[in-house]
């Protein structure tokens, strides 16, 4: 029987567009393959720590733990978001006919205003900002961040930007191409900007002879050339690098062209070089030696010593020193406890009936009841609550969780919608959101509350330098607002708190998992990786 060949993808729009791709020229060459969408980090349990597996990308690396697990056999990435060197194990298996490697522009109104002082555009790309500020040197460039469609609604949305970037390769392929667009010509591309490719296990010799049917030489060529170029430069997604490569048919030449700014685009270093195909081995290297040579590892050397000076983030709740050592280096972060809990005392009657149905939205509301009874006293037949870590608390202290849900509305919908149930003792604290009682008693059932702790606010006044805040809850942004001014990023653990940062917040970024890891790794993202796809 033949062989199915599972895809692995991420699961935006556009990566399921180029899966698909790749899904449907498989099946012209008679093999039968599956898409699997991969969402993030946390739903795919894995014993190595990443760091042994020298997994680095930000966007491949969920697809790389599950090709490496066994769940996948190919998986499908723009090659632009590949870390240059791969994880032992996973190698290049194809790259696709490139695409429309070049930068547009999608207007808000008219051209007129790339003759005048005030420009305003939008780019969440280092290397796309510093081009512009390079060439526009008086215009001013806002972060634009999120999926293709995102940008574009934030644009439309927009009452001061006069337009944004965009790589019109993925606006092409969903066909989502604005009519108001500007080439960008002299705006240098992202390494193997417009180009797809296919990683497989070094081991899987079925995946690796299938996809090798799909290379497409002259794009390898020109992609390998300008990601040689981007490793031995030493620059990743923190410096604003442009390298295009083609080959010119009629002098079977191939032409490469290539850039590295200062990220406030104040300083450029060009380089610009050919090679006859075939001998084109050294190319890369020529064009890496000649700019440093003239400067550019010093002027990389600038831009993290500002960053490492500008870059300052704060915790509203204390981390542990492991956990502050996930951050980037460039990263400066301080914490406090913003909110400080009280267990109370609960009365003793509280337990001497058993509690059928007991709702627990956080791992307070479990250490609350604990503070007061033992697990032997503690009478619960059903547990309802929110979030793995409540659940995996309840579990190891209390009893079996009947169900757990992503957030309080998830969890009373499905108690209102998916049970029987007529009536809940909720253990939480004297400041609670209202939507697990509001949503209940709308769908007629009883919420009996009982306070197991109190939350008292304790913020801390905020120095001007710290650009972005991390929240854990909505009580926390209270705390925040006492004292502390919105002009920063929302770093939100998850959804709930994310719609509180929204109230106030101009940027709000929401972790993938509710934990305070993946908030961490969310605030490794922002700072160093902006170039959202």
């Amino acid at each position: 029987m033949q062989k199915i060949i599972r895809i692995g993808t991420r699961d935006s729009q556009l990566a399921l567009w180029q899966a698909n791709k790749v899904r449907k020229e498989l099946k012209e060459l008679g093999y039968e393959s599956v898409l699997v969408p991969i969402k993030s980090t946390g739903d795919i349990v894995l014993d190595t720590p990443l760091y042994e597996l020298g997994i680095t990308g930000i966007f491949t690396k969920n697809l790389d733990i599950a090709m490496l697990n066994g769940d996948i056999d190919i998986a499908v990435h723009s090659l632009k978001d590949v870390p240059t060197s791969l994880p032992e194990g996973i190698v290049q298996a194809a790259v696709l006919k490139r695409g429309n490697y070049n930068d547009i522009l999608v207007l808000k109104g008219t051209e007129e205003f790339f003759g005048e002082k005030e420009g305003l555009i939008a780019t969440g790309s280092l290397r796309r900002k510093a081009m512009w500020l390079n060439r526009y040197p008086t215009h001013k460039v806002e972060d634009l961040r999120g999926n293709v469609n995102t940008r574009l609604e934030k644009l439309e949305n927009s009452e001061t930007w006069n337009g944004a970037v965009f790589a019109a390769a993925g606006l092409e392929r969903l066909g989502i191409r604005p009519e108001e667009t500007v080439d960008l010509p002299w705006m240098i591309s992202a390494p193997a900007q417009g180009a797809i490719m296919i990683a497989a296990l070094e081991n899987d010799t079925y995946s690796l002879d299938a996809c090798e049917q799909l290379n497409h030489h002259e794009t390898k060529v020109c992609v390998g050339v300008e990601r040689e170029f981007l490793r031995l430069l030493e620059g990743g997604c923190t410096s604003p690098i442009g390298a295009l490569a083609y080959v010119d048919a009629r002098t079977e030449e191939v032409n490469f062209k290539a850039v590295l700014l200062k990220k406030d685009g104040s300083k450029k270093i060009r380089v610009a070089k050919t090679a006859k195909l075939g001998s084109h081995k050294f190319l890369a290297k020529d064009c890496a030696d000649y700019i440093i040579n003239r400067g550019g590892k010093e002027l990389m050397l600038e831009d993290e010593e500002v960053a490492a000076k500008l870059t300052s983030i704060y915790s509203t709740k204390k981390l542990s020193e492991l956990q502050k050592e996930t951050l980037s280096s460039t990263i400066g972060i301080e914490d406090s406890d913003f909110i400080k809990i009280r267990f109370n005392r609960i009365p003793a009657k509280v337990m001497k009936n058993q509690h059928e149905n007991v709702v627990i939205t956080s791992q307070n509301g479990v250490e609350g009841i604990l503070n007061s009874f033992t697990k032997d006293e503690i009478k619960f037949k059903n547990i309802f609550c929110v979030g793995r870590r409540t659940k995996k608390l309840i579990e190891n202290r209390i009893g079996k969780v009947t169900y757990v849900a992503k957030n309080a509305l998830k969890l009373a919908e499905y108690i209102s919608k998916e049970t029987a149930i007529k009536e809940v003792s909720y253990f939480c604290s004297d400041v609670r959101l209202d939507v697990i009682p509001t949503v209940l008693k709308a769908n007629d059932v009883v919420v009996n509350e009982f306070e197991a702790y109190k939350t008292m606010l304790s913020p801390v006044m905020m120095e001007d330098v710290v650009s972005g805040v991390l929240f854990y809850s909505p009580s926390g942004i209270e705390s925040y607002l006492d004292k502390n001014t919105t002009d920063k990023v929302a770093f939100c653990i998850g959804e709930t708190t994310a719609v509180e940062a929204r109230k106030h917040f101009d940027k709000v970024e929401v972790a993938n998992m509710p934990d305070v890891e993946s908030v961490l790794e969310l605030v490794n993202m922002y700072y160093s990786n902006p170039n959202f796809s």
